[in-house]
């Protein structure tokens, strides 16, 4: 009988820390770390969070009766890396140097750290998969206006990926033969444009939506601000990634509140809501002008997607312009494991970062 591979998959997310192990393509355990803003409140920076989230995977671990000793791979989301290529990346020391250098906005900077000390623990390899910085941008799409300040490619790969190609098996079409629209609607918010498996453009954090968690003011009044003394850059920055966006209107950055908001008659929830899926619609079809019409889906992902009234309402907007596909959640953990297990069988050989 060939080996089994028991694969344990980490992706940090904002306020939360999702964890998986995989023997082969069977799931053995899956569950979610909840991060409440009492839990998150002591830490100034994402990196100061490492301890707390280490020290959680553990006893997640301990509470399941998984050992690490039991683990033959460790991947975990790659965050605050340079501009690579889609696929699996063996975890180096220059990867690990580059993740503590990097301005850490995200917790998905943790994934890789954990991951790394994980498998030296055990004496097992450590990979990251289609991480935030997978760049496949065509030059058009680099061009800011500012030529200090290219556009630059920073999203949700992973799972823009993994939905693509669930879809594209649903149509019976390999992902290499289609042109889809992704939409990845959850704490971040990516929209992106796939021509036959490259993704050459995508809305990027800085650039015009705001989320459950994320804000993007009008740039003059950011700049005023920035300078007005009021605020530390750090304060802006939370401001913009954390405490912006459907938080800094309604206190809470859980769509099932806002939702219940809605039921209940709260006219302010509405917009708020309305207007994030408004934006999202407005995304998607200017997506569809990069792929000049020709789009074969579109397809609606990540956690607010299991909002149905959210999904509606986009649809009402964009169903004119192709087929819609929604695949509430993501399947981050699952392609995570999975292109560390390829790579474990012999299947695909890691790639060395930061080619």
């Amino acid at each position: 009988m060939s080996k089994k591979f028991r694969v344990l998959a980490i992706n940090p997310g904002s306020t939360s820390t999702k964890v998986a192990v995989y023997e082969d393509e069977l799931l053995i355990m899956q569950e979610t770390i909840h991060h409440s803003a009492e839990d998150l409140a002591p830490y100034t920076k994402v990196t100061d969070e490492y301890e707390m989230r280490k020290e959680t995977i553990l006893k997640l671990l301990a509470d399941k009766d998984i050992t690490l000793d039991s683990i033959d791979g460790v991947s975990g989301r790659g965050g605050g890396l340079k501009p690579v290529s889609s696929g699996t990346f063996a975890i180096n020391e220059e990867m690990v140097t580059d993740v503590k250098n990097s301005p850490g906005g995200h917790a998905s900077v943790l994934g890789p750290l954990i991951a790394d000390e994980f498998a030296k623990e055990v004496g097992v390899p450590a990979f990251v998969v289609d991480p935030t910085s997978v760049d496949e941008f065509e030059d058009i799409a680099r061009i800011s206006g500012w030529p200090e300040l290219p556009r630059k490619s920073g999203f949700h790969p992973l799972n823009h990926k993994a939905v693509a190609r669930k879809a594209a098996k649903e149509m019976g079409k390999a992902y290499e033969e289609l042109n889809l629209v992704v939409a990845h609607i959850g704490g971040g918010i990516s929209v992106g444009a796939h021509r036959k498996g490259r993704i050459v453009d995508v809305n990027i954090s800085e650039g015009g939506l705001f989320t459950p968690e994320r804000a993007c003011p009008p740039v003059g009044g950011l700049v005023r601000l920035c300078f007005s003394g009021k605020y530390t850059a750090h304060e802006i920055m939370k401001m913009m990634l954390g405490n912006g966006g459907i938080q800094a209107y309604l206190g809470t950055k859980d769509m099932r509140e806002v939702e219940k908001m809605v039921k209940d008659g709260n006219k302010e929830a509405e917009t708020v809501f309305m207007a994030m899926g408004y934006q999202v619609s407005k995304a998607i079809g200017a997506l569809a002008t990069v792929l000049k019409g020709e789009v074969d889906a579109i397809v609606l992902t990540g956690g607010c997607s299991h909002s149905k009234m959210l999904t509606d309402w986009i649809q009402e907007n964009i169903r004119y312009i192709a087929p819609i596909m929604i695949f509430p959640g993501e399947k981050e953990l699952e392609s995570l494991a999975f292109g560390a297990l390829r790579v474990l069988r012999g299947d695909e050989k890691a790639k060395v970062y930061p080619s």
